[in-house]
């Protein structure tokens, strides 16, 4: 069963019937925008929706775009274009906020914003690739919603409602089974499986995105997780500061503060994302003492290029966010056209290293099929290792030899095991050595040691 918009908005009246909307953002309150594409967008698309409304969270909750009769009021779509996408919302059902939507270049359909929010026939053509659970997460549940796979951690999948279906998401295959929430009886499973593991103190609250419960019910949950004595780290996976931004009120920031160490990991994916309401609901989550991380994944088009990833990097940093992991994306189903080699996401790495504050640059990380976890990848910067000693490269070629320290001295002038007698110091370890570069893709094939 698809998630209709009626089970969603019925979540969203049920929200707004267990507490008052909170204080919301004012537009005199609104810094200068890093561009002008969320004004524009707007004045655009919902020129006659009042401040009132459009800062108020839980409008924009109910007034997601769903079908594809509200999308094309909104954007330009071909008689083509809206008749496989009629066929591909009945597979992978479309969610898309307003404020999210009026970051679109309407007039671009290859625009990086786009590609993540609205449906395209691609989700269908390649559905061959790819599985639905590629990281095993049912493999992993220990009760219903929980997944405990690395040692000192759990994840707590507390509903599947998001406020944007993103068109790459790794839990692509909840989106079938309508809207629901964990219920009181199924959060206390959890609860008890973790009161039971004192090796458990770090735990991941996510979903669909858990900031779409209510301010109440979500402090339930983690009322419940600090009266455990062994919980160290809660932390919040949440895309809502970029395509709900509004969420982040001083009702939220406030429960929070209450709950530390808590921490968020966000989801930014391009610069232009980046927007004056996003840049405030991270400040306000810095404020209340929640400190806020970005997990990006690599998509195909919207951040492949050393370029757009740098950019994206350079501006969290300047709204306080820290760059934490960039994903390669998961092999799901619906979302191969996303999909980049491993090797341009270690390209990106490369082409940032040294060209921008090591602040700046996210650990590359691929999340292993079968419950496998994730794994750092790196280029290669050692190219050489022996007991005694590495040759290193820099990020400009730059070949140097490296005294291994601790490795066992040879003497000076002798033999060991009919070995030649190791180099002294001073004489060629520790400082650059001679290279010729060389034009090519490999590692191997860029710079040639001179003996």
């Amino acid at each position: 069963m698809d998630i209709s918009a009626t089970t969603l908005q019925m979540d969203a009246q049920k929200s707004a019937e267990e507490e008052p909307p909170g204080k919301h953002v004012t537009g005199n309150q609104v810094e200068e925008p890093h561009s002008k594409t969320t004004a524009n967008g707007r004045k655009q698309l919902f020129p006659q929706v009042p401040d009132a409304n459009w800062n108020d969270w839980k409008w924009q909750f109910r007034n997601r775009i769903t079908t594809i009769d509200e999308l094309e009021k909104l954007i330009p779509l071909s008689a083509k274009e809206q008749t496989q996408l009629r066929i591909v919302v009945d597979k992978y059902p479309l969610s898309v906020t307003p404020h999210y939507l009026s970051l679109i270049d309407t007039q671009n359909p290859d625009d990086a914003i786009r590609k993540q929010a609205l449906p395209s026939f691609h989700e269908l053509g390649l559905a061959g690739m790819g599985v639905e659970d590629p990281l095993d997460e049912r493999g992993d549940s220990v009760v219903p919603g929980l997944v405990h796979r690395y040692p000192d951690r759990v994840l707590m999948v507390l509903t599947n409602l998001c406020a944007v279906l993103c068109r790459h998401c790794t839990r692509k295959r909840e989106w079938r089974q309508g809207g629901w929430v964990r219920t009181a009886a199924e959060i206390e499973a959890m609860l008890d499986y973790i009161r039971c593991n004192r090796s458990v103190r770090d735990i991941i609250i996510s979903g669909g995105d858990p900031l779409t419960l209510s301010t109440s019910r979500l402090e339930k949950v983690i009322s419940g997780l600090r009266q455990i004595e062994h919980v160290e780290i809660i932390r919040i996976g949440t895309r809502f500061p970029v395509v709900l931004p509004q969420r982040i009120d001083d009702e939220l920031c406030t429960m929070l503060s209450k709950y530390g160490p808590i921490w968020v990991n966000t989801h930014f994916n391009n610069v232009r994302e980046i927007t004056p309401e996003s840049a405030q609901a991270c400040d306000r989550l810095l404020r209340a003492g929640v400190p806020v991380n970005n997990q990006s994944v690599l998509l195909r088009g919207v951040n492949d290029t050393v370029e757009e990833h740098t950019k994206l990097c350079q501006g969290l940093l300047r709204i306080k966010v820290r760059p934490y992991y960039l994903y390669e994306c998961d092999e799901v189903q619906g979302t191969e056209h996303f999909r980049t080699t491993v090797e341009t996401g270690i390209r990106i790495i490369e082409g940032m290293r040294g060209h921008t504050s090591g602040l700046a640059i996210p650990t590359f990380v691929v999340d292993l099929p079968q419950g496998g976890g994730k794994i750092p990848v790196q280029p290669n910067y050692a190219l050489m290792h022996t007991e005694e000693s590495l040759i290193f490269r820099n990020y400009e070629y730059r070949l140097f030899r490296y005294r291994n320290p601790g490795a066992p001295r040879r003497p000076k002038n002798g033999h060991k095991n009919g070995r030649r007698a190791r180099v002294s110091p001073n004489q060629e370890v520790n400082r650059p050595l001679e290279y010729n570069a060389v034009q090519g893709e490999g590692d191997e094939n860029r710079s040639l040691l001179r003996s």
